[in-house]
């Protein structure tokens, strides 16, 4: 298949970019300033639409592959415009250039409260009270729209992310705050994913039916139980038991039954090994 990736240099896609090509994909990626080694790059910006436009259709995609995010410095703003206008501007270049095929990376907490980990059928929380998660839950939603539009799409509802690269993992954003004991061992549940089981996932839906696949590791689990395995792999001193229990409605976690319904299973099915791997 001829591949245009957008995001070809984050966490995700340096890492997808030579599975595709070993599988024997065409690959052209799309970057704002660096050379993708092994591909076609092209230079652009996702919020150039007329320029993005262009670059899609000289490279006659087959499959449009959406992996971008704007995270670097936790600025969540610019993480929901890039779901927003990012998304609206690479799917229009898409079904410009007559792509049939887009997939895009989403989330899989942004699902409305409830007490057992969420299936696919389960909705997103559009109606959360929450200011600051109602501002994530609906740029995740209209990402996850937009993708819908074209003919055939996948929305890759991602756990949260660990291992190299990540915030997860030795060094990372949440190491340091678990040695500053600021991540608390309370009973939100959290739905986690190696890097490598993320990348797996994107080059599997390429030929996925159409739909939404959360794609998380076999272990939802609380922070109460997931917080001092994570504090020991990255040595930091393990949380205190005086912090609350409680749990967010929403922070219910997600299964990954459809996924492996498809054939997909993750290489690190929990986080009790996949940390310390």
């Amino acid at each position: 298949m001829r591949i245009f990736i957008a995001g070809a240099t984050g966490v995700i896609g340096r890492r997808l970019v030579p599975l595709l090509v070993a599988d024997g994909h065409e690959v052209t990626a799309l970057s704002r300033r660096s050379q993708v080694p092994g591909v076609t790059t092209v230079q652009g910006d996702v919020y150039d639409a007329a320029a993005l436009r262009e670059v899609v259709a000289a490279a006659r995609p087959d499959v449009v592959m959406h992996q971008l995010t704007d995270l670097t410095s936790r600025d969540f703003a610019a993480n929901g415009r890039i779901r927003r206008e990012g998304t609206r501007n690479l799917v229009d270049a898409a079904l410009a250039a007559g792509v049939r095929r887009v997939i895009s990376q989403s989330v899989a907490w942004a699902y409305e409260p409830g007490d057992v980990p969420a299936d696919e059928s389960t909705s997103l929380d559009l109606h959360t009270a929450d200011e600051r998660r109602r501002g994530t839950v609906d740029a995740v939603a209209t990402l996850e729209a937009i993708t819908a539009e074209a003919p055939e799409w996948v929305v890759l509802r991602y756990g949260l992310l660990y291992g190299p690269d990540t915030w997860y993992t030795k060094g990372g954003l949440m190491a340091d705050l678990a040695a500053a004991g600021q991540l608390p061992a309370n009973g939100d549940v959290t739905s986690f994913l190696h890097i490598q089981d993320a990348v797996s996932a994107a080059a599997a839906a390429l030929t996925w039916p159409s739909g939404p696949v959360n794609v998380v590791d076999d272990e939802p689990a609380p922070a109460t139980t997931w917080l001092p395995a994570f504090a020991q792999s990255v040595g930091a001193p393990a949380p205190t038991d005086s912090q609350s229990a409680s749990r967010a409605p929403w922070a219910r976690g997600a299964t990954n039954t459809h996924a492996r319904s498809l054939g997909w299973s993750p290489s690190q099915p929990t986080w009790r090994t996949g940390f310390f791997s």
